[in-house]
């Protein structure tokens, strides 16, 4: 089996109202990434992705950038234990 990570992040900024969950899950099934972009009330964007280490990497490093809108000014990212997950996201959803 495939090594498998999941992270969650935490992106801070102007990151609301500019598409940047739909691009960050764009971006995430384009990697093969699965988890999930919300936004969270305090204006940041939270996401958690879960995948093989490069790709998990990979989304990390672009969510510094996110779609040409977005003002990215903070990403807090955290190891998730993969078997503290109910259950292995099938796909990358926004909320």
């Amino acid at each position: 089996m495939t090594d498998r990570v999941a992270r969650r992040c935490l992106v801070a900024g102007r990151v609301q109202g500019v598409f940047y969950r739909a691009s960050t899950q764009s971006r995430a099934r384009s990697l093969g990434v699965s988890g999930y972009a919300r936004n969270l009330p305090d204006g940041r964007v939270e996401v958690l992705a879960c995948g093989t280490p490069d790709s998990v990497q990979i989304l990390c490093e672009w969510l510094w950038h996110g779609p040409p809108a977005a003002h990215v000014t903070a990403v807090e990212v955290e190891d998730v234990a993969v078997e503290s997950l109910r259950e292995w996201p099938s796909s990358f959803q926004t909320a």
